[in-house]
């Protein structure tokens, strides 16, 4: 698979799906299955008993992974798609809409 175009910490939109327009920071990415799971996108509800760490058990509410394709880069308010371009011996990463490097 090519590089990855989104990174952790990096603010998306996601474009499809049943969370369409809704935006969030990036908690991890998978780069083998090409999965993302953003803040506050997918909500889930687990059914957890309990344990040491969660004592009381119960019904958690936690992100679900969603695929990479399915979301977009967002630079200075605007969705964009994203490529790369070597400054200075180092490749970087660009955003067509607005020409800025975003590392």
């Amino acid at each position: 698979m090519s590089a990855m175009k989104i990174k952790k910490g990096d603010l998306v939109r996601v474009i499809t799906g049943k969370d369409k327009n809704k935006e969030g920071k990036v908690l991890s990415v998978d780069s083998k299955k090409g999965r993302v799971i953003v803040e506050g996108v997918n909500m889930l509800t687990k059914h957890t008993k309990p344990n040491a760490q969660n004592q009381t058990g119960g019904i958690i509410n936690q992100e679900g992974p969603i695929d990479v394709s399915n979301v977009m880069l967002v630079v200075d308010g605007k969705a964009t798609r994203v490529g790369f371009k070597v400054e200075n011996g180092k490749k970087v990463r660009v955003a067509k809409a607005t020409g800025k490097t975003v590392d």
